[in-house]
């Protein structure tokens, strides 16, 4: 009848209809009393004429929108029966029994079978889940930091919280396909300051950056003196300012000289005169003073070393030594030679810091490298020695380690059936010599043939130099002698400029003995041929390449061979 609603109620593999609504709960309980699937089957069958078992469609019709799909017609009770005995009968029990029920039989049905971990079911007795063990939220989130080449070029770098200042130099280094050679360091530079000072490798950049100010930033350079004092520490050390050896009238080896500052049971002091700024004035004071382990003490009443006449200046523990960068005549300083003494925790400001004036370039070199071997004591040797380690480990031999151009570059004679190295600088000079000529003749030959010859350069071999990271063009003394001192003044560290009182002149700044010198290189010409020379045209060289090469084996007219070329890296 279309006037009545039809109501379908879904049992197991069952269609139900009726005319009016049904109790669905009274009905189940009614239903819970049989005892098989057929007398549901024939009862529902003498009631409800229309009702049907649920046959799977094979032809892809079911209900479509809100309408009843026809349904066949339901089987007759025998062939349902037969069917129906495949299946075990199933009781239909009551929802509330069954939600009673529901927390007493779901755990009975999980399968008996023993954990085999079951502390990884009990976090609290669990050394792997346990709330101490877990793994918690890192508070040390990478910080970002910008690094600067000497030409104002800037890169910036992601800087976990335990990266070192070594690391960094690493990554630099492989970034920008330099040599590793140990001498990169990472710069601390404050431009209103005036201050910078090298990191040791072992310190963290990132607490080092939250105690920077904004306008401070850091530095990519070389630094040729970082452990230069660990293989010349007698040119660092000048007796009369060691206090042991003023005591004992007596000279120290250096392998004693070294264990001194290095053993933490030794006491090592450092002794001699040095100005000071007074505080809130621009006027400087003569004191002697000391550095210890305890601290860096001056003397009130003249030399005395009496713990009355002592007064402490600055502790090492909480404090960095910087150089002064701006030059004397910001502070009104009495010589060049400023260092300076700055709280290392939190942003310090001007009238904060302890600057401090030596006499002398070798004075000053002195007090700073005793403030670091007494503040680090072994870290910095163990810094020295790691990569010299790495270095061993993957080589298969143990030689000392010397700069690249000394390991590169050797005078060989070639003569004999076999070759041999020429260690007398005086034979390789002349064997240099005699091997030009025989060039300049082969030259000549080749140049009757046809072929081009060198003796008539072309604009290429004249201006190849300028390709050379010794060479740095058209800058002034000045910058020179800057360049020289920020990468370490140590013995052979030198660069290669343009003349500013002759055009066609060059000039050699090389660093000796803590002093800069500088050497003119004059153009020489010979049979058409454009030469240079250092000593007045006694040893000529077709470019500044060959110049440089033949004084990086011999010292010839120079102090020391040219060990370190001062270079600047672009980032």
């Amino acid at each position: 009848n279309p006037a009545c609603r039809l109501n379908l109620f879904l049992f197991p593999c069952m269609f139900f209809t009726a005319e009016d609504d049904v109790d669905l709960e009274a009905l189940v309980n009614d239903m819970a009393s049989l005892s098989s699937y057929e007398s549901i089957y024939a009862t529902c069958g003498t009631q409800h004429s229309d009702s049907a078992p649920l046959l799977h469609c094979t032809d892809g019709s079911g209900l479509h929108g809100n309408r009843a799909a026809p349904l066949p017609r339901a089987p007759s009770n025998k062939v349902a029966a037969h069917k129906l005995r495949r299946s075990q009968p199933m009781h239909i029990h009551a929802v509330r029994r069954l939600q009673e029920e529901e927390l007493q039989v779901r755990p009975a049905s999980l399968p008996a079978i023993p954990n085999p971990f079951p502390e990884l079911c009990s976090p609290s007795g669990s050394p792997v889940l346990s709330p101490g063990s877990l793994p918690q939220p890192s508070d040390q989130i990478a910080d970002i930091i910008k690094v600067f080449s000497e030409d104002g070029v800037g890169k910036v770098v992601e800087v976990p919280a335990d990266m070192t200042a070594r690391d960094v130099c690493q990554f630099l280094v492989y970034k920008n396909h330099c040599l590793d050679d140990n001498c990169w360091s990472l710069v601390e530079h404050h431009s209103l300051l005036g201050l910078e000072r090298c990191l040791e490798d072992h310190e963290l950049v990132v607490p080092v950056q939250a105690c920077m100010s904004p306008e401070s930033k850091f530095l990519f350079r070389k630094n040729y003196a970082k452990y230069e004092f660990f293989r010349n520490p007698l040119n660092f050390f000048p007796e009369q300012m060691l206090a042991w050896c003023q005591e004992t009238n007596d000279s120290i080896p250096q392998s004693q000289l070294l264990q001194n500052f290095l053993n933490s049971s030794s006491c090592p002091e450092i002794q001699g005169f040095l100005y000071m700024k007074e505080t809130g004035r621009k006027s400087w004071k003569k004191l002697y003073m000391f550095l210890r382990r305890s601290g860096l003490y001056c003397s009130t009443k003249g030399m005395s070393k009496e713990p009355r006449h002592l007064q402490l200046l600055s502790d090492l523990e909480d404090s960095n030594i910087f150089t002064v960068t701006t030059g004397r005549k910001m502070h009104n300083a009495p010589t060049d030679y400023q260092f300076c003494i700055k709280p290392s925790k939190g942003r310090t400001e001007l009238k904060e810091l302890k600057m401090l004036c030596a006499e002398d370039e070798q004075s000053r070199t002195c007090w700073m490298t005793a403030f670091r071997l007494l503040k680090f004591g072994i870290l910095l040797y163990q810094n020295y020695k790691s990569p010299h380690q790495r270095k061993t480990a993957i080589s298969n031999f143990t030689t000392p380690v010397r700069s690249v151009s000394e390991n590169s570059l050797v005078a060989m004679d070639f003569s004999g059936r076999t070759g041999r190295v020429i260690d007398n600088p005086v034979e390789a000079q002349s064997a240099a010599m005699e091997e030009g000529h025989t060039w300049r003749k082969r030259s000549q030959r080749i140049n009757v043939l046809g072929s081009p010859s060198p003796l008539h350069p072309s604009p290429l071999s004249s201006v190849i130099h300028r390709t050379q990271l010794w060479f740095h063009g058209r800058i002034m003394r000045e910058e020179s002698h800057r360049m020289i001192m920020q990468q370490g003044q140590v013995d052979g560290l030198f660069l290669l400029r343009d003349s500013q009182s002759n055009p066609k002149a060059f000039v050699l700044t090389l660093c000796h003995h803590q002093k800069i010198k500088h050497f003119q290189i004059l153009p020489f010409e010979e049979e058409g041929q454009v030469f240079f020379s250092l000593d007045d045209g006694s040893t000529k060289f077709t470019d500044l390449i060959h110049l440089v090469e033949f004084y990086q084996l011999n010292r010839g007219v120079l102090p020391c061979k040219l060990k370190h070329p001062c270079t600047m890296v672009a980032l």
